[in-house]
């Protein structure tokens, strides 16, 4: 029998070791990246049109202009649209620096953001409780407790606003769907759920669609919540559904996307994503699909975001974050189209909507669960780690403005004032030193002036800075240069010359001494 000496011995240990450090080594790779690579199919199929979206009402004068500037507009359900875009365009962007105009506070969570309807704002609390605000002046026109727990928000119209529920009591592992009254606080009607529900409800043509954590998709009849149709998915179904041209588009926790038939409910296609652990499983979906230019855009826990087309589920495009995505993704016309997602690797990401190419991305330094918000030509995102909130040009990715408060999902806004959800706390911002009328006085033009002088003063301390970094780094590499004796070589024509670099010029300034290099000679 063959038996090593002890020298042979410890090569072998040696090399098992190594063995072991590579295979950990490709593990780790693999479960990063999903066992799966980025793709990129932009052939399939993509409507260049633009997205139809809501018109925002000019700012009115005169005696009537609070009344029209608060009935001529709402934000209905999460995502501002149905195809849940997420995207509001301004024909008057609104610039910071932003002022509070009133704020709403307390110490429950407020995960998801209010829905606007006419003048008043619904928000639902995470402990359950649903609140009529005056979108105005931030006033209580009334609250009702729905529930033990919640976690989405809710959808409004026809006087109406309706509420899904992940706990209707306490202990009580099921949820319920609640029609409340919009002037009173009244239920309308309520119906308990088998399951537990934190799918923001999408209201359309007197049907109200939503799914839950057993799997079941339903289409319930909005005047009195009796059932018009069910679907059963092959996982728990937490966010939202999307409509786009009859489809009703959603993914599950089994890692599948699904397309139904808003009218009846049977599928018009199904794709799965294997982008799971070594390949062979699906990641899940809990974010919110958007639809846009014929794609739908959602993204996984399997750290990628994805593309399908709209009609037949195929594959337009994936890319691979560092984190989880469990980001809803915001859609505008910026650059020809361009989808926004954050990640749990602390990005926020700016890709095109067609290729799924990375135009920018910005570091948030901290996690980013909830969905970007698209207002005009800015970015709004929260950072979940920071519980802080900022905005980013929307081709660019730069920062313009942040604010300490925030966790999940952002903003809404009306076109004129943003809706901030903050840890607990939300807030009414208006644009410094603008009339409600959507005009500057003379003391916002002031602010304006001496917000833009700030961010200049901003910009040459940063440029300064850097001149002075790569002075400095100079006359270091000099200085090492003729601490070594090495000698700088260049060409001038066809003549070679190689010297030592000319040591640099040091004078005294203000008590200490300042080094320059020389100029060539």
């Amino acid at each position: 029998m063959f038996r090593p000496t002890g020298g042979r011995r410890r090569r072998l240990v040696w090399v098992a070791a190594a063995l072991v450090s590579l295979a950990l080594g490709v593990t780790a790779v693999v479960a990063l990246t999903g066992g799966q690579g980025d793709v990129s199919n932009p052939d399939v199929e993509f409507n260049t049109t633009p997205p139809t979206l809501p018109s925002v009402p000019q700012p009115q004068t005169g005696a009537k202009r609070d009344a029209a500037m608060d009935d001529r507009f709402s934000w209905p359900v999460y995502g501002l649209t149905k195809a849940r875009t997420r995207y509001l365009p301004l024909s008057r962007p609104l610039r910071p620096p932003f002022t509070v105009r009133w704020r709403l506070t307390g110490s429950i969570l407020l995960e998801f953001p209010p829905v606007l309807c006419g003048g008043s704002l619904y928000l639902l609390k995470n402990n359950g409780a649903l609140y009529s605000l005056s979108k105005r002046t931030g006033h209580v026109r009334w609250k009702v407790k729905l529930g033990y727990l919640a976690a989405a928000s809710p959808a409004c119209g026809h006087g109406t606003v309706y509420s899904v529920l992940l706990a209707r009591g306490k202990g009580v592992r099921a949820g319920r769907v609640v029609a409340t009254a919009t002037d009173t606080g009244r239920t309308r009607w309520s119906r308990k759920l088998p399951s537990r529900s934190e799918s923001s409800p999408l209201l359309d043509q007197g049907r109200l669609y939503f799914g839950t954590e057993d799997g079941t998709v339903y289409a319930l009849r909005a005047a009195d919540g009796s059932t018009r149709w069910t679907y059963r998915a092959g996982g728990a179904v937490k966010g939202a559904l999307a409509l786009d041209e009859g489809r009703l588009i959603f993914g599950d926790y089994g890692g599948q996307v699904t397309a139904l038939s808003r009218a009846d409910g049977h599928v018009l296609w199904k794709t799965g994503t294997s982008g799971g652990a070594f390949g062979l499983r699906s990641g899940n979906f809990y974010a919110t699909p958007a639809i846009a230019y014929g794609r739908v855009y959602l993204g996984n826990t399997d750290g990628f975001v994805y593309s399908f087309a709209a009609r037949t589920g195929k594959l337009a495009w994936r890319h691979h974050t560092g984190g989880y995505v469990y980001s809803s993704p915001a859609i505008s016309d910026v650059l020809g189209g361009t989808v926004y997602a954050g990640s749990y690797d602390g990005k926020l990401y700016a890709f095109d909507a067609r290729s799924g190419s990375v135009r920018w991305t910005r570091t948030a330094g901290g996690k980013i669960s909830g969905g970007p918000v698209v207002i005009g030509d800015l970015v709004f995102y929260s950072n979940l780690s920071r519980k802080s909130t900022g905005a980013v040009g929307a081709a660019t990715g730069k920062l313009v403005w942040s604010m300490g408060s925030g966790a999940f999902n952002p903003v809404i806004s009306d076109g004129t004032r943003l809706y901030l959800n903050g840890y607990s706390t939300l807030y009414m911002l208006a644009e410094q030193g603008r009339s409600s009328s959507g005009t500057l006085t003379s003391a916002g033009r002031k602010a304006r002036r001496d917000h833009l002088r700030a961010a200049a003063q901003r910009r040459h301390r940063r440029y300064v800075a850097r001149r002075v970094a790569a002075r400095r780094a100079q006359v270091h590499r000099i200085l090492e240069l003729h601490r070594r004796r090495i000698k700088v070589c260049f060409g001038s024509g066809r003549d070679r010359t190689c010297r030592l670099p000319r040591p640099p010029v040091c004078f005294a300034k203000d008590g200490g001494t300042v080094c320059r290099a020389r100029k060539p000679a």
